[in-house]
C-alpha cells in the first residue's frame, strides 16, 4: 500500500510555486496533496499528483530537482481521536516517523494523513495488522 509522491527541491524566491504549479496544469497534471518546507535558502515541495511518472519528467525538463519517494496514506476518522489512535499504535510499535501531512476530504467523515516512515514496510504491516486503513496509490490518485 505505498504510494510515489514526489519531492521537489527550490531555491526560496518569489514565483518558484507558481512556476511548479503552472506547469503541472499546463500538462494536465492533478495535485491531489501537497506540503512545503522551507529554511532561509531553499524549500522542499512534497506533491502527490495523479500522474507521478509525468509530473517528474517535466519538471525535470523545466530545470527542477526532482526525486521519488514511497508514503503511506492512512484514512482516519475526521473527529476527536482519530490521529491520535493512530499514532499510539505507531508509537507501541516504535515505529519512526520522518515527516507527515494530513487533509480532510469532507469534514466530519474521514481524514487523511500521509506518512513518511524510516521503515515504510514494517509501518504498512503494522498498520495493516491493527486494522487501520491503507489506500492504495490508485485511489489517491483518482481523489
Amino acid at each position: 500500500m505505498k504510494v510515489e509522491q514526489i519531492a521537489i527541491f527550490l531555491e526560496n524566491r518569489s514565483g518558484r510555486l507558481a512556476e511548479i504549479t503552472g506547469i503541472l496544469a499546463e500538462k494536465g497534471i492533478n495535485i491531489r496533496a501537497m506540503s512545503l518546507a522551507d529554511t532561509s535558502d531553499f524549500g522542499i515541495l512534497r506533491l502527490i499528483v495523479n500522474d507521478t511518472e509525468n509530473a517528474r519528467k517535466v519538471l525535470k525538463e523545466n530545470g527542477f530537482t526532482v526525486g521519488t519517494t514511497s508514503v503511506v496514506v492512512v484514512e482516519v476518522k475526521d473527529k476527536p481521536g482519530g490521529l491520535a489512535n493512530v499514532l499510539q499504535i505507531i508509537k507501541k510499535a516504535d515505529l519512526n516517523i520522518e515527516y507527515m501531512y494530513a487533509f480532510t476530504q469532507k469534514s466530519g467523515e474521514t481524514g487523511l494523513i500521509i506518512f513518511r516512515f524510516e521503515k515504510i514496510d514494517a509501518a504498512i504491516d503494522v498498520l495493516v495488522k491493527a486494522g487501520i486503513r491503507l489506500l492504495s496509490g490508485e485511489e489517491v490518485y483518482a481523489i
